[in-house]
């Protein structure tokens, strides 16, 4: 009788023990030395402590968005990843860095919930006299090198009709807050997520304008237009138009449904607890799922749902 009691109650406990196991979660994310690994090492703490260390968060460091997009087809089970939804359309229609890489498996993958996007930074020492990108003429300006914000910095002065107007400082983007402080450069250049370290440090130890775009200078760019409140800067009282880059994290149709979901719910549960730590994400909201590109994932949907956050039909 008693070997059918311990057989049975083993039998029991096999049965029970899935329920409890850790559910494992890969997080691709950035450099370790980026804001976007940051991100990633707050939200991993932030799922574990929501769940009570039932979904296990383990963040690996990569080279880029575009790494991270193409490793999407080949991982297996819970892989999560971030990246500008740019890079999924150009993944799934094989244009661009994609071109000739085309894979069947881009297609499986599914947007989650999204992250403080990249924000173009136009920072000008406040005594410079710059109030508008027409009075950069002569000005002496850093955008770095090799970087998203260099990139677009320089795209945004050809834009704006200021291309050879401006001298550009031959100065790393790492240096920008000391040349400006010692008078080496009238401002800078920074794409981040607001608010941005550098322009904090900039702000507060030197004094900053930061310009703003007109309507007609956001659509040039063909950039998501972002206002980057009156007040994130010291100094700065007045809301900023800018561009940014959205950034999402995604996963594939490889993660059930109920871990999409209670990954979904346990970001959302500790955003406001993260953003007590870390400013840049009490800029996120669920208007920013607008930025998705194709679907997002049903787990990641019947939370939505039930927190009544509008998701567009397409992304259904």
């Amino acid at each position: 009788m008693r070997r059918i009691l311990y057989a049975a109650t083993i039998a029991s406990l096999a049965v029970a023990l899935p329920a409890f196991a850790e559910e494992r979660v890969t997080f691709k994310s950035a450099k370790t030395a980026s804001s976007y690994y940051q991100m990633s090492v707050q939200i991993a703490e932030a799922v574990k402590e929501a769940t009570d260390g039932e979904i296990v968060v383990t963040v690996e460091e990569s080279q880029g968005s575009v790494q991270n997009v193409t490793e999407a087809a080949r991982r297996s089970g819970n892989y999560v990843f971030t990246t500008p939804p740019v890079l999924v359309r150009l993944a799934q229609t094989g244009k661009g860095m994609f071109e000739g890489k085309e894979n069947p498996k881009f297609a499986d993958i599914r947007a989650l919930f999204p992250i403080p996007s990249l924000t173009m930074h136009f920072v000008m020492r406040a005594d410079a006299g710059v109030d508008s990108f027409a009075d950069l003429k002569g000005k002496t300006i850093l955008i770095g090198r090799g970087s998203f914000g260099a990139r677009e910095g320089a795209k945004y002065l050809d834009l704006f009709g200021l291309e050879g107007g401006v001298e550009l400082a031959n100065v790393e983007l790492s240096a920008a807050v000391a040349a400006l402080k010692n008078r080496q450069i009238d401002g800078f250049v920074t794409a981040g997520s607001y608010p941005a370290p550098n322009v904090v440090e900039a702000a507060a130890g030197t004094g900053i304008t930061l310009l703003s775009m007109t309507d007609d200078q956001v659509t040039m760019t063909a950039r998501t237009r972002l206002v980057i409140p009156g007040g994130t800067y010291a100094g700065v009282d007045e809301d900023v138009v800018t561009t940014s880059l959205p950034v999402i994290a995604h996963t594939t149709t490889a993660m059930d449904d109920d871990t999409a979901y209670a990954l979904t719910k346990a970001y959302w549960t500790g955003k406001d607890a993260m953003g007590e730590n870390a400013a840049w994400w009490n800029g996120v909201s669920g208007e920013m799922l607008a930025n998705v590109h194709g679907k997002i994932h049903p787990g990641a949907l019947r939370y939505y749902d039930e927190a009544g956050i509008d998701v567009p039909e397409g992304m259904r």
